[in-house]
């Protein structure tokens, strides 16, 4: 049951405003101000207000409860409305550029709904509190305002060294970062927004920043895969449309507060059809393959897609209408898709040697987990959704853009060709091992999500199905991780350190990425005790917590953990220049790595790693995934929309 939402003074409407439009000036003033060291301290001073907006935030108003905050419809629906109709005519001008129809008709659809939505139904819905903060929205804004920030500053130096490194792609770095930064003011448009109307809008928007973003540099291959995620996006953004005009014909209410207030009986149609809009948002399957293609666009773009924006709206979505869903059939399809999801991609992730797409399926597995914690829709699942969210947008912020780095000065991406990073690059290969560490190693973060999770679906029904999806997708992500994290901490031939060539700036990013990623496991008891316990609480009138017994184990644990990275780190300047020569059972190896084979060949040692191609491979299990997850879509909507089903 849904408690009703206290009006209270702990946010001024300010500084929601501020988080909304300040990135909006950022991106205007990026896109006038040419190639200048002026236009990079404007990007890296907007970043430092962003973030620091949302520290402030959390500060004035966590553990207080949900806040509404009035602000009139008018004149911001007008404006949105209008905007709303220049990004229809975008995405059809480019859609007959570049001949697709799907698009076109796609956008085509949705606007007629929304319009007919907001000529013969919006104006008896219009309200006054269309904005809104509670802990969940807080915890959202911060990895927006300071990932996101964190991701815009690294993109200074990083795409300097993308243009040096293609020179073929034109240099648009205004365009590049003007496109950043609405984005981000989208997303806190997104978490902020109370009116279900707004949402819709600010939603859009980032479906048309990721587009363009996608395709930054193009190329054919570049455009193919923007349209392919902007087509998949499109078709959740249909979904979303008809959530608001099933609530216009029906009178129920625009304000999220209110329509989860009313439950099931009157939110369930709109919970469903928005969440078929965040499994298209999050790459769910069978909609993954947009997030894989968007592995093509600059690094800070999968960055920020996969990790602290994009794909974090439909999740966050599905959680919010977590209530709604709890206890339906609807809502354990939603929850069998994500679990499905989570295991066919966390086995995916054997197959890959390209360090972009280990961590894009990564994502989408560890999407999956959420979204079936969302679907099930308990307590004790919501919790454990929060917190994968959390530890999520942190350590894959850092993999990301620390995979960025390694691929400018090794120019490869590939994990085999990262062979002894702990010598060559040792401050960003710690870094990377933190990020690998915080993925699957206990007591880092997601490893206690992941067991949170377990005790969720322990009582859910189908349980058992989802603990052995978590349980076995859980071993093999440990398999793809520990490969990675092999290949870094193996001694090279070749041992020049060539970490002088990174721009310090990205180091010092990555270094704040990392001890983010320490710092939110050192400080979990308390994020979970002072922003997620209360939202939870104040939701379900219940609360699950870690005993205190465990917190204080899981504290020493990431003590010892962190020996490893910092011994690392202790043995890069040649402190112990010992070695031994490879044993290969008596056959003469020399210094580099040769030996003499049979019939006399001169051969080279090589290590690699097995990749179980005949096991996991792509096609197949894609292919698995797809039927699969798309029998459970279409049982879930037919549960809705076909009269009477419900009764």
């Amino acid at each position: 049951m849904i408690k009703p939402t206290i009006l209270l003074e702990w946010v001024s409407l300010e500084l929601l405003l501020f988080l909304i439009l300040f990135p909006l000036l950022t991106a205007i003033l990026c896109l006038a101000l040419p190639e200048h060291p002026v236009r990079r301290w404007v990007i890296r001073a907007s970043a430092v207000l962003i973030g620091g907006g949302s520290v402030y935030l959390l500060a004035t108003a966590y553990n207080k409860g949900s806040q509404l905050i009035e602000i009139p419809h008018e004149p911001a629906g007008t404006v949105m409305l209008v905007i709303g109709l220049a990004i229809t005519g975008l995405i059809l001008y480019l859609g007959a550029k570049y001949r697709q129809p799907v698009a076109v008709a796609l956008v085509l659809v949705q606007t007629a709904v929304l319009l007919y939505f907001e000529l013969g139904y919006a104006p008896a819905l219009a309200m006054e509190n269309n904005l809104f903060v509670d802990e969940f929205s807080i915890i959202m804004a911060l990895i927006i305002g300071v990932i996101g920030s964190v991701i815009c500053v690294y993109a200074i130096s990083y795409m300097r060294g993308y243009h040096e490194h293609h020179p073929e792609v034109e240099d648009r770095r205004r365009y590049f970062f003007f496109v950043m930064f609405v984005f981000l003011s989208a997303m806190f448009g997104i978490v902020f927004s109370n009116n279900l109307l707004w949402f819709s809008f600010f939603w859009e928007v980032t479906t048309l920043t990721s587009f363009l973003l996608i395709g930054y540099s193009r190329t054919e291959e570049a455009t193919k895969n923007a349209f392919l995620a902007l087509k998949m996006n499109l078709l959740g953004g249909v979904a979303f449309a008809v959530a608001l005009l099933y609530i216009g014909m029906t009178g129920a209410p625009l304000g999220l507060d209110r329509l989860l207030e009313a439950g099931g009986a009157v939110a369930l149609v709109p919970a469903v059809l928005i969440a078929f809009a965040g499994l298209t948002k999050s790459a769910q399957l069978p909609f993954s393959s947009w997030l894989l293609g968007a592995m093509v666009a600059p690094t800070p773009v999968s960055a920020l897609l996969h990790s602290s924006t994009m794909v974090k709206a439909g999740v966050y979505a599905i959680i919010k209408f977590a209530p709604v869903l709890a206890g339906t059939v609807p809502g354990l399809m939603v929850s069998l898709v994500g679990g499905v999801t989570f295991f066919l991609a966390s086995a995916m992730a054997i197959t890959q040697s390209n360090a972009k797409r280990l961590l894009a399926y990564s994502t989408i597995a560890n999407l999956g987990l959420v979204v079936a914690c969302g679907g099930i829709g308990t307590y004790e699942a919501v919790w454990a959704a929060i917190l994968l969210i959390i530890f999520h947008a942190v350590a894959k912020s850092l993999l990301f853009l620390s995979v960025g780095t390694v691929e400018h000065q090794i120019h490869s991406r590939d994990v085999e060709d990262m062979d002894g990073l702990i010598v060559t690059m040792p401050r960003v290969a710690a870094m990377i091992l933190i990020g690998i560490t915080g993925m699957f190693l206990a007591p880092f973060g997601m490893l206690i999500s992941k067991w949170a999770s377990l005790r969720a679906f322990i009582d859910a029904p189908g349980g058992l199905v989802f603990v052995l999806l978590i349980a076995f997708g859980s071993g093999v992500t440990l398999f793809f991780w520990t490969k990675w994290l092999g290949r870094l901490i193996t001694r090279p031939q070749n041992e020049e350190n060539i970490e002088g060539r990174v721009n310090r700036e990205e180091i010092t990013m990555l270094g704040i990425l990392s001890a983010l990623t320490v710092g939110i496991c050192l400080l979990f008891p308390w994020v979970a005790r002072v922003l997620i316990e209360p939202y939870v609480l104040d939701i379900y009138g219940k609360v699950t917590q870690l005993g205190q017994d465990n917190e204080l184990i899981m504290i020493l644990m990431l003590v010892m953990i962190l020996v490893l990275p910092l011994t690392m780190l202790y043995f890069r300047n040649g402190r112990d220049r010992r070695k031994l020569d490879v044993y290969m059972g008596g056959r003469v190896t020399t210094t580099d790595m040769h030996f003499t084979g049979s019939a006399g060949i001169d051969r080279q040692l090589a290590l690699h790693n097995y990749y179980l191609e005949g096991y996991f491979g792509e096609k197949k299990l894609m292919t698995i995934g797809v039927v699969v997850t798309v029998l459970l879509i279409l049982t879930m909507l037919e549960l809705v929309i076909v009269p009477g089903v419900l009764a």
